[in-house]
Formats: C-alpha cells, structure tokens, sequence
C-alpha cells in the first residue's frame, strides 16, 4: 500500500538506523504530554503521524520524521520498507527504515493542544515527542510500543541481507 485508504485510521513512519561499535541502533521518540510522562517500557514509538485519505504513505512518513524530531530525511535517502503492523488501538502503522544519525539533545517537536486537565477547558501546549533517543534493539524492544517492537527485527533481517 503506497497510499492512505479513505476512512482508514493510518500513520506512517521512519526507524532511523545507524551502525555503532557495538552494533546497530535505532532512534525512538517518547511521546509528549501528561500521560506519557511517567510512562517508559512501551511507550516509545519510532516518528510517525497520521495519513490523510489519498496521501502517499513515504512522503508522510518523511515529513512527520521532520516535524517530530526536527531532522529532514533528504529526498534521495534509501529507505528499507518495514511493512506494515497493526496496534492494539486499532491503527495500522506503516514504517521505513533510513539510515542515519542525529544528536537527540538537538531534537525538537511540533506541539499540540490538549486539553488539561480533562474537562477543564484549560489548552496546554505540548510536544508530540518530549525527547528521542537511541536504543539498541534489545533495548527497543522493551521501550516500544509491543505491536512495533516486530518492525525492529524486520530491520535486522533486511540488514543482514
């Protein structure tokens, strides 16, 4: 699937990859906001956002990466396709793989408007990512979102084709 399908509840996203000297690691964002704040295993997600109908799904896998970790994925990058999972919630997730690296204390987020406390009527700003960071994949396994967690091995089995 290269586009969003009308109706649909679908986000689409990047797994930046580098090669350390201990091996591979990937680049996950922790999720901004009250919730998420005293949330840690299982609550990382590699930079992604929702579709809209029609939209082509790299083109917003690119541009949430940008909006959520500051980083811009050139046009030219070669991207490994990691498929598609489905999570708990029900959205199906679309990523890439791109190989590359960036400093995480250098990572910025758009924001949002929430509401809080719920059912106030009192708008906070908050980031869509509060801080990104590198993990291995063991380490991102434990750190991501369960159902994503199977897009780190399909990066591992690409790679070591």
């Amino acid at each position: 699937m290269t586009d969003a399908a009308s109706g649909s509840r679908v986000s689409a996203g990047i797994l930046l990859y580098r090669r350390a000297e201990h091996g591979i690691e990937v680049l996950l964002g922790h999720p901004g906001g009250p919730y998420f704040e005293r949330k840690d295993a299982g609550s990382w997600s590699i930079p992604k956002g929702q579709a809209e109908d029609g939209e082509q799904l790299l083109a917003v896998a690119k541009r949430e990466f940008g909006e959520e970790t500051g980083h811009v994925v050139g046009s030219n990058a070669r991207t490994i396709e990691l498929g598609s999972i489905k999570q708990r919630g029900g959205k199906t997730v679309f990523a890439w793989a791109i190989e590359g690296d960036m400093d995480p204390a250098e990572a910025w987020s758009n924001t949002f408007p929430m509401e809080w406390p719920p059912r106030s009527g009192i708008f906070i700003d908050v980031p869509e990512l509060d801080r990104v960071a590198w993990f291995t994949p063991d380490q991102a396994r434990v750190a991501l979102n369960p159902a994503q967690a199977q897009l780190v091995d399909v990066l591992l089995a690409a790679l070591q084709t």
